[in-house]
């Protein structure tokens, strides 16, 4: 499908003045975050469009230098000058088609351009590539045979696993009793505490317009991932940060009034397109899901962004230690970070079936990478015009984390023994 340029709803996410002044950092992050795109193709695009821009301007020069001779000029002379005057105007509406063609071929290109990495993201094309930075608490020690998280829930009835794949098909579910319940209580329980942290409470919708995916970098790249609702134009976003993005996209926000802190609530699809064969069993991996997303947007100052960056990180932390589920901090590499990421941070989660540890959330920050697609700015204290840094963070994903949350808490006897934070909002000790 056809994309709304850049022009229309955002600015290029890397100046064209950086890009032309540091060409081998731009063309380092490329290669960094294994992105394919060629430099040397756009720069080349920048400057035929250059030209062609001052080419028009020099038409219209000549056009109003025309326009204004016509009230001296005698009637002898108007012929010529109105025949050079529609001859500037066809080569004006000629070069007009080719640089509108260009503009839109370069906008491509832009689209495609990458975040710079910081300094201390461990340089590889893929996962394999992450570093851990550190682990926080211990998996637990079973005394018998420990069950997976859908052993569990067939053993104490508290799914239709198998029934609802008649209705919705493979990789849905349909939560029950105390298990349903305890999946509204965990995301209500986690509201509750980023309100405590001065974030704004926001439910926003999945429905999103494509533009709304091309301003957080969803789009293009990952269209085969989002369900598209063709008669309405609409997709349905995988995350409430798509909403929250474009929210204030083409404001100028003040700067007393930043930074603005949303913990956005929403449903979110995802398609899981190149996922065949993985995680097919249980709730790891589902098309719909609930989550809880931490939103940033702060002034463009670099030590500012870290601050929120590790403020972020802390609450999903101090989500998870409640929780009490062990957990690893990842940094992530600059090929697995994404597009447009400065930094990311991944929290794995243990789950004892599978013996390892599992994303559960995703510590982004994109500085003003983001802000410049969605048009995001913010005016500072010398009234200047700037774009902002956006950051974002999973706070809970349900029903994934409930994955971690049955196996680690499981008896013996099948029972889940709730933590401790829970235990008030269900009414009792165990499940």
């Amino acid at each position: 499908m056809p994309f709304p340029p850049i022009a229309r709803y955002a600015r290029p996410m890397l100046s064209l003045n950086f890009i032309r002044e540091n060409p081998y950092v731009v063309r380092k992050a490329i290669a960094d975050k294994n992105v394919a795109l060629d430099l040397d193709a756009l720069l080349q695009l920048d400057g035929e469009v250059r030209t062609l821009k001052t080419r028009v301007d020099e038409l219209r020069r000549q056009k109003n230098e025309i326009s204004d001779g016509f009230r001296t000029a005698s009637p002898e002379e108007r012929p010529a000058l109105g025949a050079r005057a529609k001859a500037i105007g066809a080569e004006t509406a000629e070069v007009e088609t080719s640089l509108a063609e260009k503009n839109a071929a370069l906008d491509a290109l832009m689209l495609n351009l990458p975040g710079i990495p910081w300094d201390g993201a461990p340089v590889g094309p893929d996962e394999s590539f992450n570093i851990v930075v550190r682990t926080e608490g211990e998996p637990p020690r079973f005394d018998f045979e420990p069950r997976d998280h859908v052993a569990l829930i067939e053993m104490n009835d508290w799914a239709d696993l198998g029934r609802i794949t008649q209705v919705s098909g493979s990789r849905t579910y349909c939560l029950k009793g105390r298990l349903a319940l305890l999946e509204q209580a965990l995301m209500f329980w986690a509201q509750q505490r980023l309100s405590e942290q001065g974030f704004a409470l926001m439910t926003v919708p999945a429905l999103a317009r494509p533009h709304a995916f091309v301003a957080t970098g969803h789009f293009p790249g990952h269209e085969e991932e989002a369900y598209h609702i063709q008669q309405d134009e609409l997709y349905l976003a995988g995350t409430g940060e798509i909403a929250l993005t474009s929210l204030h996209t083409g404001e100028i926000i003040e700067a007393e009034k930043l930074p603005i802190l949303y913990a956005g609530y929403s449903p979110c699809f995802r398609r899981e397109a190149g996922s065949a064969g993985r995680d097919v069993r249980g709730l790891l991996r589902v098309h719909q899901f609930y989550k809880l997303e931490q939103y940033v947007i702060c002034e463009d100052d670099e030590a500012v962004s870290a601050e929120w960056h590790a403020k972020l990180l802390a609450n999903a932390e101090m989500l998870l230690k409640d929780l009490e589920i062990p957990y690893q901090v990842i940094e992530a590499s600059t090929g697995d970070m994404g597009l447009g990421k400065y930094r990311m941070n991944d929290i794995e989660s243990w789950v004892p079936s599978l013996g390892k540890y599992r994303e559960t959330h995703s510590c982004s920050t994109l500085h003003d990478w983001q802000a410049r697609r969605a048009n995001l700015r913010w005016r500072d204290g010398e009234r200047k015009v700037r774009f902002v840094h956006t950051l974002n963070n999973t706070a809970l994903a349900s029903p994934r984390i409930l994955v971690p949350l049955l196996e680690n808490h499981q008896m013996e006897d099948g029972r889940v023994r709730l933590p401790k934070a829970l235990q008030p909002l269900m009414g009792g000790e165990f499940l």
